[in-house]
């Protein structure tokens, strides 16, 4: 039986990251590490800073990434691409070009007899009103139609530069440590989400750069993956067992 593997926030490309191409050969040489004992891999968010399709322009990069992507699918691999935050606009090119299974909201899925809610995290149970109003906007197909009128040259330049302004925020301030089951919002969510979906056991997402490992009922286990850019986290199923390791450059750690 092969492993199950969960990770989320690459975000490849971000201008804030000061070597970003070591980070997209690091996360490529894990893939590689990987890629006989997979059978699935889930992205579970986030992976780019900024994706936007044209018909027939996708932005400029991750060669290496979308490489590896294409090799694990024509391996036999099963890669689920969730859009995040940063990524919303994924189409069809990751479908065609790599193979991969673009989900675009929460997914229930059952691997190996366990059932899953696998999910980025944007907009479940989120407070704050702002990130709802522009997550509505991002989400708009009036406005994204509206994007996609602006030349690529000037439409990705803005977009790369608001992603850039979004992490030089969270930067300064700080990713807020975990709350407690109380505050955090994606546990409160999966909380009353659980009221009515008594059969889920594993609640993954990704969105809040945190790594967080609940146990919430006897069944029900919530996982936060952390991130690939300063923790290098993922989770892993082995069809019995489900537990958190770190990449570390030529082994993996527990």
């Amino acid at each position: 039986m092969k492993n199950v593997y969960f990770l989320s926030d690459a975000h490849l490309g971000s201008w804030g990251i000061p070597h970003p191409r070591q980070q997209e050969r690091r996360l490529v040489r894990f893939l590689d590490s990987i890629k006989e004992k997979a059978a699935a891999v889930y992205l579970l968010g986030d992976m780019f800073d900024f994706w936007y399709e044209y018909k027939y322009v996708v932005p400029r990069g991750y060669t290496r990434f979308l490489g590896k992507l294409s090799e694990l699918t024509d391996m036999g691999v099963e890669v689920h691409f969730f859009t995040g935050n940063h990524d919303i606009w994924a189409y069809d090119y990751l479908e065609r070009e790599c193979g991969v299974i673009l989900h675009k909201q929460p997914l229930t899925t059952e691997i190996y007899g366990k059932i899953f809610f696998l999910a980025h995290g944007d907009g479940l149970g989120d407070p704050s009103k702002v990130f709802k109003l522009l997550r509505g906007f991002f989400h708009n197909r009036l406005c994204q139609i509206a994007f996609s009128a602006i030349h690529p040259r000037w439409s990705i330049w803005l977009g790369q530069t608001w992603a850039k302004h979004s992490y030089d925020k969270h930067k300064e301030t700080g990713v807020p440590p975990y709350m407690g089951e109380n505050k955090e919002y994606l546990v409160r969510y999966t909380r009353q989400y659980m009221q009515h979906h008594s059969n889920i056991d594993y609640y993954i997402y990704g969105h809040r750069h945190i790594e967080l490992d609940l146990q919430l009922t006897k069944k029900a286990r919530i996982m936060i993956l952390g991130d690939w850019i300063n923790q290098f986290t993922y989770a892993v199923f082995d069809g019995e067992h489900m537990f958190f390791e770190q990449f570390v450059e030529g082994e993996s750690r527990p």
